[in-house]
């Protein structure tokens, strides 16, 4: 009988413990659940970027540079309902943006151009780097978001600069100028008159 009453008693402590296991484990999910919606809402709510050009160089280089344009096109399709469609976009515009560094119009070919594109591509590698995380940092994500749109704005404006630079009227005599600061377009002067080397010999007689 002893026997028996202490089966029962285990038998009851046993589905105690499931059933607190399960309340545990329920309450645990819960918690999760609710921290993964929060860090979907703040990336949300921060997921806007500055796909429209902001000056009217940049709004030529959208219909003469393919990879500025997708790029755009890209950062302006935003995605919706989960975090794993971040996840894809994050990737999508990770791979536009080191398409940047290729057809490079020629008039942007410069140094500061190249500059302020390979630190955009760093940030936005950033963001997808974060984003891929298991435990997301959403708070990373949503200032890299503002980072990148204050290289991008940097960028249209570097562009802007480099078009009305080329806008102004050289001074005359500049090119002339330059071209003979150039020393590879060095030529020659064939009217130079030839001066005849003096004999230095010191045997020959002196004339008074």
């Amino acid at each position: 009988m002893k026997y028996k009453i202490s089966l029962f008693l285990l038998l009851i402590f046993v589905l105690n413990s499931c059933q607190n296991n399960d309340e545990r484990r329920l309450a645990e999910n819960k918690k999760e659940a609710k921290k993964k919606e929060k860090i979907f809402d703040n990336i949300n709510k921060a997921w806007v970027f500055i796909d429209e050009p902001i000056n009217e160089v940049s709004e030529q280089n959208e219909r003469n540079w393919t990879e500025w344009r997708d790029f755009l096109k890209e950062l302006g399709e935003k995605p919706r309902k989960t975090i794993g469609a971040f996840q894809k976009k994050s990737a999508a515009i990770s791979k536009k943006a080191i398409a940047l560094n290729s057809n490079i119009p020629a008039q942007f070919n410069e140094p500061q151009i190249k500059a302020r594109i390979s630190i955009l591509i760093t940030k936005v590698k950033m963001m997808d780097l974060f984003i891929h995380l298991n435990q997301i940092p959403d708070e990373k994500v949503t200032f890299l978001i503002g980072d990148i749109n204050k290289e991008l704005v940097s960028l249209e404006r570097q562009m802007d600069k480099i078009v009305e630079k080329a806008k102004i009227p050289k001074e005359e005599g500049e090119a002339d100028f330059l071209k003979m600061l150039d020393t590879t377009r060095a030529i020659p002067n064939s009217n130079a008159v030839p001066i005849k080397a003096q004999n230095t010999d010191q045997n020959l007689p002196k004339v008074d």
